[in-house]
C-alpha cells in the first residue's frame, strides 16, 4: 500500500477510535441517568420519568451498535472489501434510527395508557432531577455533534441528535410535572401529555436522522463545495489541462473519488500514468478532505 494511502487509512482509524471512545462515555452517562430516572419515577410517582429511564436503557443498546459500527468501519480494505468497511458506520446509524422510532412509539403507547388511567401526582423533587438530566444531555449532545463534524461521521451525528432528543423528552417531562404540581388535583396526567408530545417531536426528528444515514448508504452526491475543492486540487497538478467527470461519495469516515482528467494527447503512456498518480497523491494527501482512495481516468486532448 502506498505510503500516502496507508497514512490516510491510519488517520481514518484514529478518527474511528476517537468516536468509539466518545460513544463509550455516552454509554456510561446513559447508565447513570437511567438509574436516576428510574429512582425518580418510582419514588416520585411519575410514569413519564420511568419511560424516560427506559429510553436511556435503549440508548445504551443503540450506542453499543454505533460503537460496533466504528470498530468495523476502522478496519482497512481487504480481499473481500477492497473499498474498505466504511459502510458499517452509516448502517449502524440506520439501526439507531429504527430503534429511535420504536422507542418513540413505545413511550407514546404507554403515555396514552397513563393518561386514561388515574394515578397519583408527581413529587416536586423530580424537577431538579430532570433539570440536571437535561443539562447533562444538552452538554453531551453538543460535544458529540462537534466530534461528528470533525470526523465527518454520520453515526456520531445521529447519536448527537439522539442525545438531543433525549434532552427534549426530559424537558417536556419537566414542563409536564411543573404543570401537574401547579395545577394540583385533576392535572396528574400533565407529565404524560408532555411525554406524548415529546414522542411526536422525536419521530419528526427521526425522519431527518433517517434521511441523513440513508444518503450515505445510497451514495448520495457530496455538496458542490466539496466537489469544487476536489476539482481545484486536481487542476493544480502539473500536466492536467481540464477535467471531465468528478464523482465523490462518502464511505464511512472517508471519501472515494472517481475523476476523469484531460492531458496532452501527445504524451507517452508513462507520462500520462505519472500525471494520474500525481492527481491521486494530491487528493489523498489533502488532509481536511479525508479521501482514502482515488480512481483516475486519463482522457487525451489536442
Amino acid at each position: 500500500m502506498p505510503t500516502e494511502l496507508a497514512r490516510q487509512h491510519a488517520a481514518t482509524q484514529r478518527r474511528a477510535d476517537v468516536g468509539a471512545r466518545l460513544v463509550l462515555r455516552g454509554i456510561a452517562l446513559n447508565a447513570l441517568l437511567a438509574a436516576a430516572k428510574f429512582a425518580g419515577g418510582i419514588f416520585g410517582h411519575t410514569y413519564a420519568l420511568i419511560a424516560d429511564g427506559a429510553e436511556s436503557l435503549i440508548d445504551i443498546l443503540t450506542s453499543l451498535i454505533v460503537w460496533a459500527g466504528f470498530r468495523v468501519a476502522a478496519q482497512p480494505p481487504d480481499a473481500d472489501h477492497p473499498y474498505g468497511h466504511g459502510k458499517a458506520e452509516p448502517l449502524a446509524a440506520l439501526t439507531v434510527v429504527v430503534v429511535v422510532f420504536a422507542m418513540a412509539g413505545w413511550v407514546a403507547w404507554h403515555a396514552v395508557h397513563e393518561i386514561i388511567t388515574p394515578h397519583p401526582g408527581p413529587q416536586w423533587w423530580t424537577l431538579p432531577l430532570l433539570a440536571a438530566v437535561v443539562a447533562a444531555k444538552v452538554w453531551f449532545s453538543k460535544r458529540m455533534g462537534a466530534a461528528s463534524r470533525a470526523a465527518g461521521s454520520t453515526a456520531l451525528g445521529v447519536e448527537a441528535m439522539h442525545h438531543r432528543s433525549d434532552a427534549m423528552i426530559s424537558a417536556a417531562v419537566f414542563v409536564g410535572i411543573a404543570v401537574a404540581l401547579i395545577g394540583g388535583k385533576g392535572w396528574e396526567a400533565a407529565d404524560d401529555w408532555a411525554a406524548l408530545f415529546a414522542c411526536m417531536v422525536i419521530a419528526f426528528n427521526g425522519v431527518g436522522m433517517f434521511n441523513k444515514a440513508l444518503g450515505d448508504v445510497m451514495d448520495t452526491a457530496m455538496p458542490a463545495e466539496f466537489e469544487n475543492e476536489v476539482r481545484a486540487l486536481a487542476l493544480a497538478v502539473p500536466g492536467v489541462r481540464a477535467l471531465d467527470k468528478v464523482r465523490v461519495r462518502k464511505s464511512g469516515l472517508s471519501h472515494l473519488v472517481d475523476i476523469h482528467v484531460r492531458v496532452n494527447g501527445e504524451l507517452t503512456v508513462r507520462a500520462g500514468h505519472d500525471i494520474a498518480h500525481a492527481v491521486k497523491d494530491a487528493l489523498i494527501g489533502s488532509a481536511p478532505h479525508a479521501i482514502s482512495d482515488v480512481t483516475v481516468h486519463i482522457e487525451p486532448t489536442n
